[in-house]
């Protein structure tokens, strides 16, 4: 059985809860969004699992999840991303948000997420149980596809993308 850490509006640690549990009652817990970009900034994107408990075939960021009872986010990170992607690189922590959707299925998602950056030109070795396919798309290619498609893209994905976009033009 698998938990999440329940945090309060300013990330901490409140208790934990099991996952499901948590995403039937939509109670806010910690998790972490990665952002891998190659050396042409171009974004490496997953496309869920279709077997996945919510928003399972949707295209997503390169990989997300939630952090383990005394884990580290950061560790976290790393492990989720190795994996779901097999792939190794250092991550940077970005900035954190917290939203909050609800899924045709009853779920809901309600996440202090962090969001860590990478760079690599790793080409990903998925794992089927998590992934059904990946892509580098730039960023340009991607606003123009998220503009005709949006029902394509996962939630949170669809927030965190506008921060991103904005952390990025700061660095040009």
């Amino acid at each position: 059985m698998e938990y999440v850490i329940l945090v309060d509006e300013q990330d901490q640690a409140i208790g934990k809860m099991e996952k499901q549990q948590a995403h039937v009652e939509g109670v806010l817990h910690r998790a972490f969004s990665i952002f891998i970009f190659n050396s042409k900034k171009e974004l490496l994107l997953q496309k869920r699992a279709s077997s996945k408990y919510h928003c399972g075939g949707l295209w997503s960021n390169t990989c997300c999840s939630h952090p383990r009872e005394n884990e580290a986010v950061l560790d976290a990170a790393n492990r989720r991303l190795l994996e779901e992607m097999g792939m190794q690189c250092n991550l940077t922590s970005i900035f954190a948000f917290v939203y909050k959707a609800a899924f045709e299925n009853g779920l809901t998602e309600h996440e202090y997420d962090h969001v860590f950056f990478g760079e690599s030109n790793e080409i990903p070795s998925i794992n089927s149980e998590e992934v059904d396919d990946y892509r580098f798309v730039g960023m340009k290619e991607l606003q123009l596809e998220i503009q005709e498609h949006p029902q394509n893209f996962t939630p949170w994905f669809l927030i965190a993308l506008d921060r991103v976009n904005e952390f990025n033009a700061l660095q040009s």
